[in-house]
Protein backbone atom coordinates (compact mmCIF):
# COMPACT_ATOMS: atom_id res chain seq x y z
CA UNK A 1 0.00 0.00 0.00
CA UNK A 2 1.26 3.46 -0.83
CA UNK A 3 1.25 5.95 2.04
CA UNK A 4 -0.53 9.13 1.03
CA UNK A 5 -1.30 12.36 2.84
CA UNK A 6 -4.95 11.33 3.09
CA UNK A 7 -4.02 8.28 5.20
CA UNK A 8 -4.79 8.59 8.90
CA UNK A 9 -2.02 8.34 11.47
CA UNK A 10 -3.23 4.86 12.43
CA UNK A 11 -3.10 3.71 8.80
CA UNK A 12 0.43 5.11 8.40
CA UNK A 13 1.63 3.50 11.65
CA UNK A 14 0.08 0.17 10.66
CA UNK A 15 1.65 0.27 7.20
CA UNK A 16 5.08 1.17 8.57
CA UNK A 17 4.78 -1.63 11.13
CA UNK A 18 3.85 -4.14 8.46
CA UNK A 19 6.79 -3.04 6.34
CA UNK A 20 9.20 -3.43 9.25
CA UNK A 21 7.79 -6.88 10.04
CA UNK A 22 8.17 -7.90 6.40
CA UNK A 23 11.79 -6.72 6.25
CA UNK A 24 12.52 -8.46 9.56
CA UNK A 25 11.07 -11.72 8.26
CA UNK A 26 12.95 -11.40 4.95
CA UNK A 27 16.16 -11.14 6.99
CA UNK A 28 15.09 -14.23 8.96
CA UNK A 29 15.08 -12.44 12.32
CA UNK A 30 12.71 -13.13 15.20
CA UNK A 31 11.22 -10.24 17.12
CA UNK A 32 13.46 -11.21 20.04
CA UNK A 33 16.60 -11.14 17.88
CA UNK A 34 15.69 -7.77 16.43
CA UNK A 35 14.91 -6.39 19.88
CA UNK A 36 18.22 -7.62 21.30
CA UNK A 37 20.25 -6.14 18.43
CA UNK A 38 18.34 -2.82 18.63
CA UNK A 39 18.64 -2.65 22.42
CA UNK A 40 14.88 -2.49 22.98
CA UNK A 41 12.30 -4.89 24.38
CA UNK A 42 10.53 -7.56 22.38
CA UNK A 43 7.27 -5.92 23.45
CA UNK A 44 8.39 -2.65 21.81
CA UNK A 45 9.16 -4.47 18.55
CA UNK A 46 5.71 -6.10 18.66
CA UNK A 47 4.03 -2.77 19.27
CA UNK A 48 6.01 -1.13 16.50
CA UNK A 49 5.09 -3.88 14.04
CA UNK A 50 1.42 -3.83 15.03
CA UNK A 51 1.16 -0.08 14.51
CA UNK A 52 -1.42 0.07 17.27
CA UNK A 53 0.76 1.96 19.72
CA UNK A 54 3.13 4.72 18.74
CA UNK A 55 6.54 3.89 20.20
CA UNK A 56 9.33 6.31 20.85
CA UNK A 57 11.02 7.60 17.75
CA UNK A 58 14.39 6.46 19.12
CA UNK A 59 13.12 2.86 19.22
CA UNK A 60 11.96 3.18 15.62
CA UNK A 61 15.40 4.47 14.61
CA UNK A 62 17.15 1.62 16.44
CA UNK A 63 15.01 -0.97 14.64
CA UNK A 64 15.65 0.71 11.29
CA UNK A 65 19.37 0.80 12.03
CA UNK A 66 19.46 -2.96 12.68
CA UNK A 67 17.52 -3.54 9.44
CA UNK A 68 19.95 -1.26 7.51
CA UNK A 69 17.22 1.25 6.65
CA UNK A 70 18.55 4.43 8.32
CA UNK A 71 19.95 5.78 5.05
CA UNK A 72 16.41 5.83 3.69
CA UNK A 73 15.52 8.61 6.13
CA UNK A 74 17.40 10.95 3.82
CA UNK A 75 14.74 10.36 1.16
CA UNK A 76 12.00 10.69 3.79
CA UNK A 77 13.15 14.10 5.01
CA UNK A 78 15.67 15.51 2.54
CA UNK A 79 18.16 18.12 3.64
CA UNK A 80 16.80 21.58 2.92
CA UNK A 81 18.74 23.70 0.47
CA UNK A 82 18.47 27.48 0.77
CA UNK A 83 17.28 29.37 -2.28
CA UNK A 84 19.98 30.89 -4.52
CA UNK A 85 19.19 34.37 -3.18
CA UNK A 86 19.60 33.23 0.42
CA UNK A 87 22.82 31.42 -0.52
CA UNK A 88 24.21 34.67 -1.91
CA UNK A 89 23.23 36.56 1.24
CA UNK A 90 24.81 33.96 3.50
CA UNK A 91 27.96 33.64 1.33
CA UNK A 92 28.83 30.17 2.64
CA UNK A 93 27.71 30.80 6.23
CA UNK A 94 25.14 28.52 7.82
CA UNK A 95 21.83 30.11 8.78
CA UNK A 96 21.36 29.97 12.54
CA UNK A 97 17.98 31.59 13.22
CA UNK A 98 14.52 31.89 11.78
CA UNK A 99 13.00 35.30 11.33
CA UNK A 100 9.40 36.23 11.96
CA UNK A 101 9.30 38.34 8.81
CA UNK A 102 8.71 41.54 10.73
CA UNK A 103 11.09 43.18 13.10
CA UNK A 104 9.83 43.23 16.64
CA UNK A 105 9.87 46.43 18.57
CA UNK A 106 10.68 46.38 22.23
CA UNK A 107 8.10 48.08 24.44
CA UNK A 108 8.88 51.74 24.90
CA UNK A 109 9.99 53.17 28.23
CA UNK A 110 6.46 54.45 28.86
CA UNK A 111 4.83 51.04 28.43
CA UNK A 112 2.81 50.24 31.53
CA UNK A 113 3.54 46.91 33.23
CA UNK A 114 0.41 44.69 33.35
CA UNK A 115 -1.08 43.85 36.75
CA UNK A 116 -4.09 41.84 37.89
CA UNK A 117 -7.21 43.93 37.58
CA UNK A 118 -6.00 45.68 34.39
CA UNK A 119 -8.20 43.45 32.19
CA UNK A 120 -10.98 46.01 31.99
Amino acid sequence: MKITRQASDLVVLTELGERIASIRLNRNLTQAQLAERAGISTLTVGRLESGKVATQLSSFIRVCRVLDMVERFDALIPESVPSPVVQLKLQGKKRQRASAGKTRKAPGPLAKKWQWGDEQ
